[in-house]
Protein backbone atom coordinates (compact mmCIF):
# COMPACT_ATOMS: atom_id res chain seq x y z
CA UNK A 1 0.00 0.00 0.00
CA UNK A 2 1.63 3.56 -1.17
CA UNK A 3 0.67 4.78 2.18
CA UNK A 4 2.65 2.93 4.11
CA UNK A 5 5.74 3.92 2.59
CA UNK A 6 6.96 7.66 3.58
CA UNK A 7 9.24 6.49 6.44
CA UNK A 8 12.70 6.01 7.30
CA UNK A 9 14.10 3.76 9.65
CA UNK A 10 14.06 5.43 12.62
CA UNK A 11 17.79 5.03 13.45
CA UNK A 12 18.39 7.69 16.61
CA UNK A 13 16.97 8.15 20.07
CA UNK A 14 16.09 10.97 21.33
CA UNK A 15 18.07 13.38 23.53
CA UNK A 16 15.57 14.99 25.92
CA UNK A 17 15.71 17.65 28.26
CA UNK A 18 15.27 16.65 32.26
CA UNK A 19 14.09 19.01 34.56
CA UNK A 20 14.10 18.39 38.38
CA UNK A 21 11.09 19.68 40.11
CA UNK A 22 13.19 19.56 43.30
CA UNK A 23 15.67 22.35 41.34
CA UNK A 24 15.19 25.44 43.44
CA UNK A 25 16.40 27.66 40.57
CA UNK A 26 13.20 27.92 38.64
CA UNK A 27 14.94 30.31 35.87
CA UNK A 28 17.06 27.04 34.71
CA UNK A 29 13.95 25.21 34.91
CA UNK A 30 11.99 27.35 32.67
CA UNK A 31 14.64 27.78 30.28
CA UNK A 32 15.23 24.16 29.72
CA UNK A 33 11.20 23.42 29.49
CA UNK A 34 11.53 26.70 26.95
CA UNK A 35 13.82 24.78 24.81
CA UNK A 36 12.32 21.33 24.81
CA UNK A 37 8.88 22.73 24.17
CA UNK A 38 9.45 24.78 21.06
CA UNK A 39 11.84 22.02 19.99
CA UNK A 40 10.27 18.32 20.57
CA UNK A 41 7.41 19.00 22.41
CA UNK A 42 8.66 16.64 24.72
CA UNK A 43 10.71 16.16 28.17
CA UNK A 44 11.37 14.21 31.16
CA UNK A 45 10.94 15.27 34.71
CA UNK A 46 12.33 13.53 37.75
CA UNK A 47 12.12 14.85 41.76
CA UNK A 48 8.44 15.08 41.17
CA UNK A 49 7.06 14.12 44.67
CA UNK A 50 5.60 10.39 43.56
CA UNK A 51 7.74 7.78 45.55
CA UNK A 52 8.98 4.67 43.64
CA UNK A 53 7.46 2.42 45.61
CA UNK A 54 4.15 4.20 45.31
CA UNK A 55 4.63 4.08 41.63
CA UNK A 56 5.63 0.65 41.38
CA UNK A 57 2.00 0.04 43.16
CA UNK A 58 0.38 1.74 41.07
CA UNK A 59 1.76 -0.34 38.19
CA UNK A 60 1.26 -3.72 39.75
CA UNK A 61 -2.66 -3.09 40.47
CA UNK A 62 -2.69 -1.83 37.21
CA UNK A 63 -1.13 -5.12 35.64
CA UNK A 64 -3.46 -6.79 37.94
CA UNK A 65 -6.60 -5.72 35.98
CA UNK A 66 -5.26 -6.43 32.68
CA UNK A 67 -4.67 -10.00 34.37
CA UNK A 68 -8.26 -10.87 34.83
CA UNK A 69 -10.47 -12.94 31.86
CA UNK A 70 -11.63 -10.82 29.20
CA UNK A 71 -15.07 -11.89 30.06
CA UNK A 72 -14.64 -9.94 33.49
CA UNK A 73 -12.87 -6.74 31.72
CA UNK A 74 -15.92 -6.47 29.68
CA UNK A 75 -17.91 -6.07 32.43
CA UNK A 76 -16.44 -3.16 33.24
CA UNK A 77 -16.72 -1.71 29.59
CA UNK A 78 -15.90 1.84 28.93
CA UNK A 79 -19.85 3.87 29.05
CA UNK A 80 -20.01 7.41 27.15
CA UNK A 81 -18.21 9.45 29.63
CA UNK A 82 -15.27 7.47 28.53
CA UNK A 83 -14.61 5.48 32.22
CA UNK A 84 -13.45 2.22 31.99
CA UNK A 85 -12.54 -0.84 29.91
CA UNK A 86 -10.76 0.16 26.07
CA UNK A 87 -10.60 -3.45 24.42
CA UNK A 88 -7.85 -4.69 22.19
CA UNK A 89 -8.23 -2.89 18.77
CA UNK A 90 -11.04 -0.26 20.21
CA UNK A 91 -8.90 2.68 19.29
CA UNK A 92 -8.40 4.02 15.87
CA UNK A 93 -5.48 6.55 16.18
CA UNK A 94 -3.79 7.07 12.51
CA UNK A 95 -7.00 5.81 10.03
CA UNK A 96 -4.74 6.60 6.89
CA UNK A 97 -1.96 3.90 7.94
CA UNK A 98 -3.42 1.93 10.42
CA UNK A 99 -5.10 -1.29 8.64
CA UNK A 100 -6.70 -2.31 12.09
CA UNK A 101 -7.08 -0.46 15.46
CA UNK A 102 -4.23 -0.06 18.47
CA UNK A 103 -3.10 -3.47 19.54
CA UNK A 104 -3.61 -2.06 23.19
CA UNK A 105 -6.13 -2.41 25.69
CA UNK A 106 -6.69 0.66 28.69
CA UNK A 107 -8.66 1.59 31.36
CA UNK A 108 -10.38 4.80 31.89
CA UNK A 109 -9.92 6.69 35.06
CA UNK A 110 -11.31 10.50 35.49
CA UNK A 111 -13.16 12.81 38.04
CA UNK A 112 -15.13 10.91 40.47
CA UNK A 113 -18.52 13.03 40.73
CA UNK A 114 -21.60 11.41 42.11
CA UNK A 115 -24.85 10.88 40.01
CA UNK A 116 -26.93 12.99 41.98
CA UNK A 117 -24.43 15.76 41.27
CA UNK A 118 -25.44 18.56 38.82
CA UNK A 119 -21.50 18.21 37.76
CA UNK A 120 -22.22 15.06 36.48
CA UNK A 121 -24.18 15.88 33.82
CA UNK A 122 -20.95 17.49 31.77
CA UNK A 123 -18.59 15.41 29.37
CA UNK A 124 -16.06 13.63 31.33
CA UNK A 125 -17.67 14.27 34.51
CA UNK A 126 -19.65 11.14 36.75
CA UNK A 127 -19.02 8.22 38.35
CA UNK A 128 -16.05 5.85 37.84
CA UNK A 129 -16.04 2.41 36.78
CA UNK A 130 -15.00 0.56 39.45
CA UNK A 131 -13.43 -3.08 39.75
CA UNK A 132 -15.17 -4.77 42.37
CA UNK A 133 -13.31 -4.70 45.65
CA UNK A 134 -13.57 -8.35 46.69
CA UNK A 135 -12.07 -8.68 43.08
CA UNK A 136 -9.19 -6.32 43.27
CA UNK A 137 -8.83 -5.36 46.79
CA UNK A 138 -7.34 -1.67 47.09
CA UNK A 139 -7.55 -1.38 43.77
CA UNK A 140 -9.82 1.77 43.51
CA UNK A 141 -8.30 3.29 46.57
CA UNK A 142 -4.21 3.27 44.68
CA UNK A 143 -5.95 4.89 41.49
CA UNK A 144 -7.81 7.67 43.41
CA UNK A 145 -4.37 8.59 44.87
CA UNK A 146 -2.54 8.50 41.91
CA UNK A 147 -4.70 10.76 40.09
CA UNK A 148 -4.22 12.99 42.99
CA UNK A 149 -0.83 12.80 42.96
CA UNK A 150 -0.59 13.24 39.74
CA UNK A 151 -2.89 16.46 39.22
CA UNK A 152 0.05 18.17 42.03
CA UNK A 153 2.87 17.44 39.45
CA UNK A 154 1.00 18.44 36.33
CA UNK A 155 -0.11 21.70 37.93
CA UNK A 156 4.00 21.90 38.95
CA UNK A 157 4.68 21.33 35.31
CA UNK A 158 2.14 24.22 34.57
CA UNK A 159 3.63 26.54 36.44
CA UNK A 160 6.86 25.96 34.36
CA UNK A 161 5.04 26.41 31.19
CA UNK A 162 3.19 29.38 32.30
CA UNK A 163 6.56 31.09 32.73
CA UNK A 164 7.85 29.81 29.75
CA UNK A 165 5.11 31.83 27.74
CA UNK A 166 5.72 35.08 29.63
CA UNK A 167 2.65 34.56 31.49
CA UNK A 168 2.12 34.59 35.38
CA UNK A 169 3.66 31.71 37.29
CA UNK A 170 -0.22 30.85 38.37
CA UNK A 171 -1.91 31.48 34.99
CA UNK A 172 -3.10 27.80 34.87
CA UNK A 173 -4.43 27.83 38.16
CA UNK A 174 -7.25 29.69 37.71
CA UNK A 175 -10.62 27.94 38.14
CA UNK A 176 -12.03 27.73 35.29
CA UNK A 177 -8.52 25.55 34.14
CA UNK A 178 -6.61 23.91 36.98
CA UNK A 179 -8.90 24.45 39.56
CA UNK A 180 -11.65 21.78 38.35
CA UNK A 181 -9.86 20.06 35.70
CA UNK A 182 -11.15 17.16 33.18
CA UNK A 183 -7.93 14.86 34.46
CA UNK A 184 -7.87 11.23 33.20
CA UNK A 185 -5.59 8.76 33.73
CA UNK A 186 -5.16 6.06 31.09
CA UNK A 187 -3.83 3.08 32.46
CA UNK A 188 -2.00 0.85 29.01
CA UNK A 189 -1.36 -2.52 28.34
CA UNK A 190 0.20 -3.38 24.99
CA UNK A 191 0.50 -6.87 23.51
CA UNK A 192 3.46 -9.07 23.22
CA UNK A 193 2.94 -8.19 19.08
CA UNK A 194 5.62 -7.12 16.83
CA UNK A 195 4.76 -3.87 14.89
CA UNK A 196 5.33 -3.65 11.45
CA UNK A 197 4.63 0.14 9.82
CA UNK A 198 4.97 -1.41 6.07
CA UNK A 199 1.56 -3.71 7.13
CA UNK A 200 0.11 -1.35 8.84
CA UNK A 201 0.20 -2.69 12.81
CA UNK A 202 1.13 -0.29 15.47
CA UNK A 203 1.23 -0.61 19.25
CA UNK A 204 -0.44 2.47 18.74
CA UNK A 205 -1.10 4.92 15.78
CA UNK A 206 0.35 8.03 14.85
CA UNK A 207 -0.89 10.53 16.88
CA UNK A 208 -0.93 13.91 18.95
CA UNK A 209 -2.54 14.50 22.29
CA UNK A 210 -5.36 16.48 22.04
CA UNK A 211 -5.39 18.51 25.83
CA UNK A 212 -2.87 20.55 27.65
CA UNK A 213 -0.13 18.40 28.63
CA UNK A 214 0.59 14.51 29.31
CA UNK A 215 2.54 12.81 31.98
CA UNK A 216 3.67 9.63 30.70
CA UNK A 217 5.19 6.72 33.27
CA UNK A 218 6.68 3.51 31.56
CA UNK A 219 8.14 -0.19 32.26
CA UNK A 220 11.23 -0.50 31.40
CA UNK A 221 10.23 -1.65 27.70
CA UNK A 222 11.33 0.98 24.95
CA UNK A 223 8.66 1.52 22.35
CA UNK A 224 7.69 5.13 22.09
CA UNK A 225 8.64 7.20 19.40
CA UNK A 226 8.71 10.55 18.26
CA UNK A 227 8.42 13.05 14.91
CA UNK A 228 9.53 16.54 15.17
CA UNK A 229 8.47 17.22 11.88
CA UNK A 230 5.36 15.50 10.66
CA UNK A 231 5.43 17.18 7.67
CA UNK A 232 8.80 15.85 6.58
CA UNK A 233 8.87 13.13 3.89
CA UNK A 234 9.64 10.67 4.59
CA UNK A 235 9.12 10.99 8.68
CA UNK A 236 11.84 10.77 10.66
CA UNK A 237 10.86 8.63 13.85
CA UNK A 238 13.04 8.59 17.01
CA UNK A 239 13.01 6.51 20.16
CA UNK A 240 12.39 8.08 23.54
CA UNK A 241 14.14 5.84 25.95
CA UNK A 242 12.41 4.78 28.72
CA UNK A 243 13.88 6.60 32.63
CA UNK A 244 12.79 5.01 35.59
CA UNK A 245 11.36 7.10 38.09
CA UNK A 246 10.44 10.11 35.96
CA UNK A 247 7.76 11.25 34.20
CA UNK A 248 7.66 11.95 30.30
CA UNK A 249 5.92 15.04 29.39
CA UNK A 250 4.26 15.78 26.58
CA UNK A 251 2.42 18.94 25.02
CA UNK A 252 -0.96 18.36 23.52
CA UNK A 253 -2.96 20.09 20.82
CA UNK A 254 -5.08 22.58 23.14
CA UNK A 255 -1.79 23.96 24.22
CA UNK A 256 -0.09 24.34 20.80
CA UNK A 257 -3.77 26.43 19.44
CA UNK A 258 -3.39 28.05 22.63
CA UNK A 259 0.27 29.42 22.24
CA UNK A 260 -0.75 30.16 18.70
CA UNK A 261 1.94 27.04 17.53
CA UNK A 262 4.91 29.12 20.04
CA UNK A 263 4.76 25.68 21.65
CA UNK A 264 4.25 22.27 19.55
CA UNK A 265 2.68 19.59 19.68
CA UNK A 266 4.33 16.35 18.69
CA UNK A 267 3.57 13.58 16.99
CA UNK A 268 4.35 9.98 18.54
CA UNK A 269 3.51 6.47 18.23
CA UNK A 270 4.31 3.29 19.94
CA UNK A 271 5.58 0.37 18.44
CA UNK A 272 5.90 -2.82 19.81
CA UNK A 273 8.73 -5.27 19.89
CA UNK A 274 7.21 -8.77 20.42
CA UNK A 275 7.61 -7.59 24.57
CA UNK A 276 4.65 -6.51 26.70
CA UNK A 277 4.70 -3.23 28.04
CA UNK A 278 2.62 -1.14 30.41
CA UNK A 279 2.63 2.54 30.72
CA UNK A 280 0.10 4.84 32.68
CA UNK A 281 -0.86 8.30 31.04
CA UNK A 282 -2.46 11.11 33.14
CA UNK A 283 -3.77 13.82 31.11
CA UNK A 284 -4.20 17.05 32.46
CA UNK A 285 -6.93 19.13 30.49
CA UNK A 286 -8.65 22.76 31.58
CA UNK A 287 -12.13 22.42 32.69
CA UNK A 288 -15.30 22.55 30.85
CA UNK A 289 -15.91 26.22 30.70
CA UNK A 290 -12.52 26.96 30.00
CA UNK A 291 -12.62 29.38 26.55
CA UNK A 292 -9.50 28.71 25.09
CA UNK A 293 -8.28 32.07 22.87
CA UNK A 294 -4.92 32.91 21.99
CA UNK A 295 -2.67 33.55 24.80
CA UNK A 296 -1.74 37.09 25.06
CA UNK A 297 2.25 37.21 24.82
CA UNK A 298 1.77 35.01 21.79
CA UNK A 299 -0.01 37.29 19.70
CA UNK A 300 1.18 40.32 17.89
CA UNK A 301 0.32 42.20 14.68
CA UNK A 302 2.70 40.28 12.67
CA UNK A 303 1.67 37.01 14.47
CA UNK A 304 -2.37 37.42 14.78
CA UNK A 305 -4.42 34.37 16.49
CA UNK A 306 -4.42 31.47 14.13
CA UNK A 307 -7.33 29.39 15.94
CA UNK A 308 -10.97 30.78 16.78
CA UNK A 309 -11.75 31.03 20.49
CA UNK A 310 -13.31 27.35 21.54
CA UNK A 311 -14.74 26.21 24.77
CA UNK A 312 -12.97 23.25 25.87
CA UNK A 313 -15.10 20.31 26.68
CA UNK A 314 -16.69 20.79 22.77
CA UNK A 315 -13.45 20.82 21.92
CA UNK A 316 -12.76 17.36 23.48
CA UNK A 317 -15.81 16.14 23.05
CA UNK A 318 -14.89 16.23 19.48
CA UNK A 319 -11.85 14.35 19.77
CA UNK A 320 -13.02 11.46 21.48
CA UNK A 321 -15.71 11.00 19.05
CA UNK A 322 -13.25 10.84 16.08
CA UNK A 323 -10.80 8.01 17.38
CA UNK A 324 -13.13 5.69 19.60
CA UNK A 325 -14.88 2.82 18.52
CA UNK A 326 -18.86 3.49 18.46
CA UNK A 327 -20.28 1.59 22.07
CA UNK A 328 -22.89 0.00 19.65
CA UNK A 329 -20.37 -2.91 18.36
CA UNK A 330 -19.93 -4.19 21.71
CA UNK A 331 -23.72 -4.97 22.46
CA UNK A 332 -24.81 -8.22 21.15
Amino acid sequence: MEKHSTEAKPTQSSVLNCIDLSNPDTNESVTLLKQACTDSGFFYIVNHGISHDFMDEVFAQSKKLFTLPLDQKMKLLRNEKHRGYTPLLDELLDPQNQVVGDYKEGYYIGVEVTEDDPESQKPFYGPNVWPASDVLPGWKETMEKFQQEALDVGKAVARLIALALDLDANFFDKPEILGEPIAITRLLHYEDKISDPSQGLYGAGAHTDYGLITLLATDDVQGLQICKDRNAKPQIWENVAPLKGAFIVNLGDMLERWSNCVFKSTLHRVLGNGQERYSIAYFLEPGHDCLVECLPTCKSDTNPPKFPPIYYQDYLSQRYKDTHADLHIYKH
